[in-house]
């Protein structure tokens, strides 16, 4: 007898640990049966859990804390109780971009991130119009850390608008936007689509940003029903599972189906492998730890650092946002339920320097 869990998803590849436990049975060894319910927005899953119409969801990173800040809607608070991945995204800029940049001799080498955001900025002639997914997400958060951290004047100099990640391909097409940060496999749908290139991979710009998490109401990870528990390990089983390289071929079939992300598995393995098609003409490129599915424990030191950017960016007070914002990452919690697993071996959690050497590791001391 397994416990029925309702719990939302939109179609990208960090949603694989959710897709894994569930085709793989691993969610039934944990007591659980998982059934994936896909959304078309973040804000739609987002309430989704905050009324209770699924258990939990896969959420962008910053969600739990925008709402805790009041930020975005209306809803109880939330709270991550696992990371999903880290990275997976990629910056992709317009056809029009691509030729101006190309004129002006870049190379589109996919790594260097100061040299990608100089040039981008360069040939914007104006303000740039970028598309994210949702206001408040890694994202954003990489964009305005990149970009102002090059000079790049905001919001003067950067126009970041919401477009759903289906959608970027379209929306660069015509015109709309010069550039985007979206997850895969929608920056690569948009290379084949012939709408644009893809710039820059996120983990250049912050290797290892956390980039979706599982969120819960928080009166939920209060509780910590068995039910949640078996999820969480359920889902650290689909990470281990996923890192295993032999895996992959299963993982983009699984991914590619009518139900979860509905796109050529041979697109899906790009983001997988890490290596990428940047141009509609065919140029690939490799990317290192492009997404991880094994970073699963919610750091402090990472809602901090974003408590403090969403603070900065709408005028908030930063020392009360960061005590809210690393209220909502639940490291115990995760810490307690994965310990558990038979055989289960700490990962040693990692707070990478950013392309313009700042420190994510942030001082908790105070």
């Amino acid at each position: 007898m397994t416990t029925h869990l309702p719990v939302g998803f939109l179609p990208l590849i960090d949603a694989a640990p959710l897709i894994v436990a569930r085709e793989m049975g691993f969610d039934r060894a944990e007591g659980v049966t998982l059934d994936l319910r896909r959304a078309h927005s973040w804000s739609a899953l987002r309430d989704m859990v905050s009324f209770g119409q699924v258990m939990a969801a896969q959420m962008l990173a910053p969600m739990p804390v925008a709402t805790a800040l009041g930020l975005g809607g209306a809803g109880g608070p939330l709270a991550a109780v696992a990371v999903l991945s880290t990275n997976g995204e990629v910056i992709g800029v317009s056809r029009r971009i691509e030729d101006r940049l190309r004129a002006k001799g870049y190379n589109f080498d996919f790594h260097d991130a100061r040299a990608a955001g100089l040039a981008l900025i360069a040939a914007a002639n104006g303000p740039l119009r970028i598309g994210v997914p949702f206001p408040f997400s890694m994202h954003a958060e990489l964009l305005y850390h990149w970009l102002t951290a090059l000079g790049l004047p905001a919001p003067a100099g950067v126009d970041i608008r919401t477009v759903p990640p289906p959608l970027m391909a379209a929306a660069l097409a015509a015109e709309e936007l010069d550039a985007f940060c979206v997850g895969e496999p929608w920056g690569s749908m948009a290379v084949e689509n012939g709408a644009g290139a893809l710039l820059l991979p996120g983990a250049a710009i912050w290797p290892g940003a956390p980039e979706k998490v599982l969120g819960v109401r928080a009166d939920l990870a209060d509780a910590a029903p068995e039910p949640l528990c078996g999820l969480i390990r359920a889902l650290w089983r689909a990470g281990e599972w996923l890192a295993n390289p032999s895996n992959r071929t299963s993982a983009c079939a699984m991914l590619s189906a009518r139900d979860y992300l509905e796109v050529p598995g041979e697109v899906i393995d790009r983001a997988l492998s890490g290596h990428l098609t940047v141009t509609a003409r065919g140029d690939s490129r490799s990317a290192p730890a492009f997404v991880d599915f094994t970073g699963y424990t919610p750091q402090a030191q990472h809602a901090a650092w974003i408590g403090t950017q969403l603070a900065a960016r709408m005028g908030l007070d930063r020392t009360s946002a960061r005590a809210a914002a690393i209220s909502t990452f639940r490291t115990a919690l995760h810490g307690q339920i994965v310990r558990t697993i038979p055989g289960f071996q700490p990962r040693p959690a990692g707070f990478a320097r950013s392309f313009d050497g700042q420190d994510f590791s942030d001082d908790l001391s105070e």
